[in-house]
């Protein structure tokens, strides 16, 4: 059994963006976009959803996040991931919880994400917290912008 670890989960703020993309260039399969993913993408992200966004942070450093926001309807989660370090001590489960439950104040009751198929981590997280996997969609998506690009950390050959 690994040791108790102490840590907080709080509100993302834009000033945290620095720790939060240190530790997103640390996950191993992360896809980090070029525009969405800078310091101005994420600020935008933020201020239109300024409580939704949650981290963990353990000893001043940020050990896992949930970027999080909603369209009026339904919420959506991306970049949930916890420091390889902190994993299996209920730190993405208090995470995943906190941002539910700011979307539940916002009077948004669906939320969504999308997992890579070769995340076997991150889908192995989603069906023990109890989420189900849709088998009667099919996600489009649309580049508006081409200068968007998107970059898997430490693995080769994805694009």
């Amino acid at each position: 059994m690994e040791a108790k670890i102490n840590y907080t989960i709080r509100t993302m703020r834009e000033e945290d963006y620095d720790r939060v993309l240190a530790l997103w260039k640390s996950i191993r399969g992360l896809g980090l976009r070029s525009i969405d993913d800078s310091r101005e993408g994420i600020a935008r992200f933020i201020r239109r959803n300024p409580t939704t966004s949650i981290v963990a942070e353990m000893d001043g450093r940020i050990v896992g996040t949930v970027l999080c926001g909603h369209d009026g309807r339904e919420g959506s989660f991306y970049h949930v991931c916890v420091a390889d370090s902190c994993r299996k001590r209920g730190i993405g489960g208090a995470m995943v919880t906190a941002a539910m439950l700011a979307l539940r104040r916002e009077h948004i009751n669906k939320v969504t994400l999308i997992a890579f198929q070769s995340n076997e981590l991150g889908n192995a997280f989603w069906r023990e917290e109890g989420w189900s996997r849709r088998e009667d969609i099919y996600s489009y998506a649309f580049i508006l912008n081409g200068e968007n690009i998107t970059r898997f950390n430490g693995q080769s050959g994805l694009s």
